[in-house]
C-alpha cells in the first residue's frame, strides 16, 4: 500500500487488532467457526502486512510473492472447503477476499502490473480503474453494507440475553464488526492499487 503514511498506519492498527480478535476466535471456536475463524486471522495479519507504509518498509520482490503464494494457497482452501456447499456462502466470501490479496499482491509487486507500463491500459475501465478493481470494491461494499445492517440492534428486551459467563472470543457481534472493518480495510487497499 503506497498511500499516506498515517492512514497506512491506521489500516495497520484496525488490520492487527482484527486479525488478534480472531485468534481469540479460533482458540474459544469449535469446528467450522473456529476455521473460519483462523481464515479471518490469516486475512487480517496479512492486509496489516500489505499496508505498512512503503516509506517505512518496501518489500522486495520475493515478499510479495510469498504474499500471493500464501493467499493462493488459502483460496485453494476457500475453494475446496466451498464445494458442495450451498449453505456456507462465507467459504466463498474467503475465497474471494483470498483472490484478492493475491490480486493485490501481483499488482503492488515491482514490476507487476500495476507498476510498470506494459500493461497500464489493458483490463481498464473508460475512467481508468481496472475492471477487477472495480469490480472488487463493489463486491467489498455491498457486503460492508449488507454486514453492516446485520449489526444494526433488533430489539432492546433481547440484549444480553442467553447470560452465562462471558467469552470474548465467542461473540458473534464482535466477529461480525470484525468482517464489517476488514472489509472497510480492504476497500482501502483496493483504492490504492
Amino acid at each position: 500500500m503506497h498511500g499516506q503514511t498515517m492512514s497506512g498506519w491506521l489500516l495497520v492498527a484496525l488490520c492487527a487488532a482484527t486479525g488478534a480478535y480472531c485468534l481469540l476466535g479460533v482458540r474459544s471456536g469449535r469446528g467450522q467457526d473456529r476455521e473460519g475463524a483462523a481464515g479471518e486471522a490469516l486475512m487480517g495479519f496479512g492486509m496489516a502486512a500489505m499496508a505498512v507504509p512503503a516509506s517505512v518498509l518496501a518489500p522486495p520482490v520475493w515478499g510479495w510473492m510469498l504474499y500471493a503464494a500464501v493467499f493462493g494457497g488459502a483460496a485453494v482452501r476457500a475453494l475446496w472447503r466451498a464445494r458442495g456447499s450451498s449453505v456456507h456462502t462465507h467459504h466463498a466470501h474467503h475465497l474471494v477476499g483470498s483472490l484478492a490479496m493475491v490480486y493485490m499482491a501481483l499488482v503492488m509487486a515491482p514490476g507487476g502490473a500495476g507498476s510498470g507500463h506494459a500493461g497500464h491500459t489493458a483490463g481498464y475501465a473508460a475512467g481508468g480503474v481496472p475492471l477487477l478493481t472495480g469490480a472488487l470494491l463493489l463486491y467489498y461494499a455491498a457486503y460492508v453494507l449488507r454486514s453492516g445492517v446485520k449489526l444494526m440492534p433488533v430489539a432492546a428486551g433481547t440484549a444480553g440475553a442467553g447470560g452465562g459467563t462471558f467469552a470474548w472470543g465467542a461473540r458473534p457481534e464482535l466477529a461480525l464488526a470484525c468482517r464489517v472493518s476488514m472489509g472497510i480495510g480492504m476497500i482501502a487497499m483496493l483504492l490504492t492499487v
